[in-house]
């Protein structure tokens, strides 16, 4: 996995070389335990960490971003979303 691209507050982030089963999980429990500090990274490049306060309420998406793209199938479909790929 390329990275994982984290929407919070209507802003976008950024989290590298980590495994996205992983972050749902420390997100999951850090958000169990009450407040949840994450460490994101802020800009494009050089990273710039920021430190997003994790709350019931507070809207958050996190986003695989693959290493490549998969392209097409070997049944001529596009396996990303099953739609027919035509060259």
């Amino acid at each position: 996995m390329k990275r994982i691209d984290i929407y919070y507050g209507g802003e976008h982030y950024s989290i590298g070389g980590r495994r996205y089963e992983d972050l749902r999980e420390e997100i999951e429990a850090g958000m169990i335990a009450g407040p949840y500090w994450l460490e994101v990274n802020d800009g494009e490049g050089q990273m710039r960490a920021a430190h997003l306060l994790l709350t019931p309420g507070v809207q958050l998406a996190i986003v695989p971003v693959p290493d490549e793209d998969p392209g097409p199938s070997s049944d001529g479909e596009s396996a990303e979303n099953g739609t027919p790929h035509l060259d």
